[in-house]
């Protein structure tokens, strides 16, 4: 499994606007109406990657604690369906039931939300305050398939809890690691 960094997306950058559809329940929707009042979590993810699958379940959970707390969470994928058709949007529906996503599961099929994140990678965690203004933007923690850490969500929690109690942006960013977006 190949391993590809996170690129830059500068802290204090507003979020792109983007309107995609919510593959859980064929809704097209967009930044705007799914923002949270405190923050919002944007996270490239797909079905088939090994790094994905490796913390999805800490995710959920994650997202469960924190959209009480006015965070919202939108997960997207932008894979390319015609070589991955494992993360076809039927397949994304279903996966999102099946681990029980309360966040919407966005299909990008054009890739150009992707894009306009500089987005590189499975999982890539990008943090906006109320205002959608880039306050974090890297891994969900230190833990990788077969690393043996446990998955905690620690670096993307403490960004929230710094959103939350307004403390300053965490200054040690480390970037996501994760599969290669598959471009077309």
């Amino acid at each position: 499994m190949a391993r590809t960094e996170s690129n830059e997306f500068e802290l204090g950058r507003k979020a792109p606007e983007f309107r995609l559809l919510n593959t859980i329940d064929d809704i097209w929707v967009d930044l705007e109406s799914l923002k949270g009042k405190n923050g919002t979590v944007v996270v490239f993810i797909c079905n088939h990657c090994p790094f994905v699958i490796h913390i999805n379940e800490k995710l959920v959970q994650l997202a469960n604690d924190y959209q009480s707390k006015g965070i919202r969470f939108i997960a997207i994928s932008s894979n390319d369906i015609e070589k991955y058709p494992q993360d076809a949007p039927h397949l994304m529906k279903k996966l999102a039931l099946e681990l029980n996503f309360t966040f919407p599961y966005l299909f990008d099929e054009t890739q150009m939300v992707a894009k306009a994140y500089n987005a590189a990678c499975t999982p890539d965690f990008y943090l906006f305050d109320a205002d959608l203004k880039a306050v974090y933007h890297g891994q969900f923690d230190d833990s990788r398939p077969g690393n043996n850490i446990p998955v905690s969500g620690n670096d993307l929690q403490k960004a929230m809890e710094h959103l939350l109690h307004k403390k300053p942006i965490l200054e040690n960013q480390k970037p996501s690691i994760g599969c290669g977006i598959k471009w077309k």
